[in-house]
């Protein structure tokens, strides 16, 4: 039996650990955000975070999450109240919008531990995220403007 902590409640099935955690959100947990991309941690589209940090889904067990939390893009907001959906959804971010769950999640990451990123910062950190359509200025101006929004409320 499996036990994973996914957006705060905890599910459990049986599996023997092998099976990629993308496969279980999507297919067994029903949290279809994130998405199947590469299947090799390539392209991004997988991302999800555990323990806050972001992880590739589809190349990392079940077995390796243990009693770790995992947060996947709905886990955000479910009403799309997160600063980084805001800037996304303000600014008009997606294109074809498939790899924009493991975008966003790598984004709240990012502004997790670096508030006030500069260009650099972001080319970097987002770097292991690829988007077919090509939104890479779209996504470093959202990313600006959810560091902005973050600011702004804090300072309320």
């Amino acid at each position: 039996m499996i036990t994973l902590s996914v957006n705060g409640k905890q599910h459990q099935f049986d599996d023997d650990g092998d099976m990629p955690l993308l496969w279980a959100l999507r297919d067994i947990l029903k949290y279809t955000g994130t998405k199947y991309g590469c299947g090799k941690g390539l392209c991004g589209a997988c991302t999800v975070h555990l323990d806050g940090q972001p992880i590739r889904s589809c190349v990392t067990p079940v077995s390796a999450v243990g009693q770790q939390n995992i947060t996947t893009v709905e886990g955000l907001s479910a009403q799309g109240e997160h600063v980084v959906q805001q800037a996304w959804q303000r600014l008009n971010v997606p294109q074809c919008g498939y790899c924009q769950s493991g975008q966003i999640m790598s984004a709240v990451a990012l502004l997790a531990r670096n508030a006030q990123p500069s260009d650099q910062d972001i080319e970097q950190a987002m770097s292991g995220n690829i988007c077919r359509c090509g939104t890479y200025q779209r996504i470093k101006a959202a990313i600006h403007h959810a560091a902005d929004l973050a600011t702004e409320i804090k300072g309320s």
